[in-house]
């Protein structure tokens, strides 16, 4: 698995998609949410070349501290206390496979339920990833190529789900039912990492 491509490429279509990102956090937000997250992993960008130095364990808790420090708004100190419970959890590991990411992407859910105070269902990025996270844990039978496919499925379901939601947390809960017929730019910004993600790992395995 080549890291620091699949991180340069999340900060390459975060970048294109930074105006979709903040028009829809316009409608029920502070209308930074792509401004704000693309400047965090152009950062990121900027030092990916010293992540072959470092660990998979380093390269999470550095790529958290960039965030935390750059992206404005809580979306920085969500995904980064997401991030730094996957730093947490891949401590020790050398080498990655389903099950570890399996259980890194459970800490990083877990990080951000806990600094968002949120659960699924709220319209927020848990509504994306959330989903994918339960994916590993019940089609470890799917062929890499299909559970790629899987994981990119459910991922954009999630996302699309949030539409019809009533915000309950952060800015878009000062709404109310106003909130309702927009999808949370949080949940895309999941699903657009999650799809970077997924096409990166087709190419890698030749789906």
């Amino acid at each position: 698995m080549d890291i620091i491509k699949i991180i340069d490429s999340i900060a390459d279509k975060i970048f294109e998609k930074r105006d979709e990102l903040s028009e829809l956090d316009r409608a029920i937000g502070d209308s930074d949410h792509g401004v704000n997250l693309s400047r965090g992993f152009q950062k990121i960008k900027e030092e990916s070349s010293i992540f072959s130095k470092l660990n998979y364990s380093e390269i999470a808790n550095k790529m958290a501290m960039i965030l935390i420090s750059n992206v404005g708004g809580a979306s920085g100190a969500i995904y980064g206390t997401g991030l730094m419970r996957v730093a947490q959890s891949l401590k020790g590991v050398e080498e990655l496979d389903r099950d570890k990411v399996g259980v890194a992407l459970g800490a990083m859910v877990e990080g951000i339920k806990f600094r968002g105070k949120a659960i699924a269902g709220e319209k927020t990025m848990l509504d994306t990833l959330e989903p994918v996270e339960k994916i590993f844990q019940e089609s470890k039978e799917l062929s890499i190529c299909e559970f790629l496919d899987k994981i990119e499925e459910v991922a954009q379901e999630g996302m699309e789900s949030t539409k019809d939601m009533l915000a309950t947390k952060g800015r878009a809960s000062y709404l109310g039912e106003r909130s309702i017929g927009h999808i949370d730019p949080g949940a895309m910004s999941s699903y657009i990492i999650v799809k970077t993600i997924c096409e990166n790992l087709r190419e890698e395995f030749k789906c």
